[in-house]
């Protein structure tokens, strides 16, 4: 009688582990996410500009989150802390109501300058930004409580605990407080990181989770930005 051949059963691999190991990493999901939204000539001029005077302007994956929480909560006046040359304030522009103004903080004359007219650029009447040149902790004291729809902090992490107190005082009841940076450039994991500026960021979203005051969360875009809602 003839012998069959033997056959070798393989185990059979699982399809969602097979899709989970076929080489898509975070990062190249962080890339796509990035990418998703595509920014026109203005915001590419306004983030080249700020590449030339040494600035590292939001990306456009936290561009279009900052216009996404201006669209959503229908947002009529707002707080930038951090000019630059317009490349947030535009995407804040995008999705504030048509009729909504952007009031926008910076130490630096010439960057604002430059910000000016990108938002003409883009469109904008020069009524729809209040361009304000001074230090924010001069600022913000002058800023009227309770209306404003959302408070958007790119500072140095050494002021975020101050921005955080003055939004609270600044937003309205639903308002929006949105502040960039908070993955301290990849170190806000890594227990060992201990400088002054990663645990001055650790300690403010950690103070704002804590808070019965705001209802945050956490969003991995750009460099981090934690979005809270004040109740």
């Amino acid at each position: 009688m003839p012998t069959r051949p033997r056959t070798t059963h393989r185990p059979r691999r699982c399809p969602i582990a097979t899709v989970a190991g076929s080489g898509s990493s975070t990062t190249q999901a962080q890339q796509f996410a990035e990418a998703y939204v595509t920014e026109d000539l203005v915001l590419r001029t306004a983030r080249s500009l700020a590449r030339e005077v040494g600035l590292d302007a939001v990306t456009p994956g936290a561009g279009a989150a900052l216009r996404l929480l201006a669209a959503a909560g229908n947002a009529r006046a707002v707080v930038e802390i951090g000019t630059g040359t317009g490349v947030s304030g535009v995407w804040l522009l995008r999705g504030m109501r048509a009729d909504g103004v952007l009031t926008t903080i910076d130490v630096e004359v010439e960057h604002q300058r430059i910000a000016r007219r990108i938002f003409a650029e883009a469109g904008f009447a020069a009524g729809r930004t209040r361009i304000i040149t001074g230090r924010a902790l001069d600022v913000l004291p002058r800023l009227a409580d309770g209306a404003y729809d959302l408070v958007f902090v790119d500072a140095e992490a050494t002021g975020f605990h101050a921005c955080v107190e003055a939004a609270l005082r600044l937003l309205r009841p639903g308002g929006v407080l949105a502040l960039n940076g908070v993955l301290a450039s990849d170190r806000i994991g890594d227990p060992a990181a201990r400088d002054a500026e990663t645990v001055t960021v650790r300690e403010t979203i950690k103070a704002v989770r804590e808070s019965e005051h705001w209802i945050p969360a956490l969003l991995p875009v750009g460099h981090g930005l934690l979005a809270a809602v004040k109740c």
